[in-house]
């Protein structure tokens, strides 16, 4: 087991490199060699939080008890600092999950991919589905974008390469079909997990959610209680669009839980921290590379360390 978290962190810090240089390197220089705290250290300090898009609120609550710490005495040096952010980040973090997705005891469980195009949402697909084999799962992926040719053709060679089942159909199909054909074969086969893609064109939000919710109808006559997860993937890259997506995914379709993706290409891997607070909704995995094994689930205490590195 500390093997495996330590594999963990070492992927979550590598992958948050550019935000642990904001965050990390920036506190480290501005702690220095047993700095004071003072008004001019509060002043750099909330620049270097809004800069890793920390968020605001999130912000002037840290500056707000950090400023009646030190008027009060309780903390003199900036080294008192690292201890009392890393605290209060992992607890505005923190979910009441205890597994990466709720299993459905009786049969397949069926976990919704929704996003909009551009943020990740394929690519998760099939790291996923590569890290749900790697546990020992019998996965089946549906490749419910029906509207984008390419992202059939792409989730049909990733499916052959990673060695999971397929359900497709031809561009222009109707999505409810293939997510229902999918789930059919996989209550046939036994299959442990369903992965269904879905059409992210928010252009078009109407009728996208009207597309979703049907998806949602058609399956549930064969399980009433499908889908069991409705995962959103966001580009953490997105800030404030990142936010705004989500809340009109979340009025039509129950997210429950949030996806992060290309947080190893920005300097602002706060947004997590942002996003969590805003939706409301568990971050239930990350992405922080390329490669198949950069998918990881989302730790609090590993993100935190990652970002809090010299």
């Amino acid at each position: 087991m500390f093997k495996a978290l330590g594999r963990l962190f070492t992927a979550v810090k590598e992958g948050l490199s550019k935000t642990r240089q904001a965050i990390g390197g920036a506190l480290h220089r501005l702690i220095g060699s047993g700095r004071t705290i003072d008004q001019a250290f509060i002043d750099q300090l909330e620049e270097t939080l809004l800069h890793a898009d920390i968020g605001v609120a999130k912000t002037d609550e840290i500056l707000t008890e950090l400023q009646r710490r030190w008027k009060a005495g309780e903390a003199a040096k900036g080294e008192d600092l690292l201890a009392f952010l890393k605290a209060s980040l992992r607890a505005e973090l923190a979910t009441p999950e205890g597994d990466e997705l709720r299993w459905n005891p009786t049969g397949p469980t069926v976990v919704l991919i929704v996003g909009v195009n551009g943020a990740g949402k394929t690519t998760t697909i099939a790291k996923l589905a590569h890290r749900l084999k790697q546990q020992g799962k019998s996965v089946l992926i549906a490749a419910g974008d029906t509207y984008r040719a390419a992202a059939i053709e792409q989730l049909s060679i990733w499916a052959q390469r990673i060695g999971v089942e397929l359900v497709k159909s031809h561009s222009g199909a109707d999505a409810a079909a293939v997510a229902y054909d999918a789930l059919a074969a996989a209550q046939a086969r036994k299959l442990d997990v369903v992965l269904i893609d879905t059409a992210g064109r928010l252009h078009n939000k109407d009728h996208l959610m009207r597309e979703l919710e049907k998806i949602r109808r058609v399956m549930q006559k064969l399980d009433p209680k499908t889908p069991h997860e409705v995962l959103l993937v966001l580009d953490a890259t997105a800030g404030q669009n990142a936010v705004q997506q989500a809340k009109v995914f979340r009025q039509s379709m129950g997210v429950t839980g949030l996806v992060l993706t290309k947080l190893d290409g920005t300097a602002k891997g706060g947004a997590a921290l942002t996003i969590r607070r805003e939706l409301d909704l568990p971050v239930r995995y990350i992405g922080v590379g390329e490669k198949m094994d950069d998918l990881q689930p989302f730790d609090p205490d590993a993100f935190v360390e990652a970002i809090f590195g010299a």
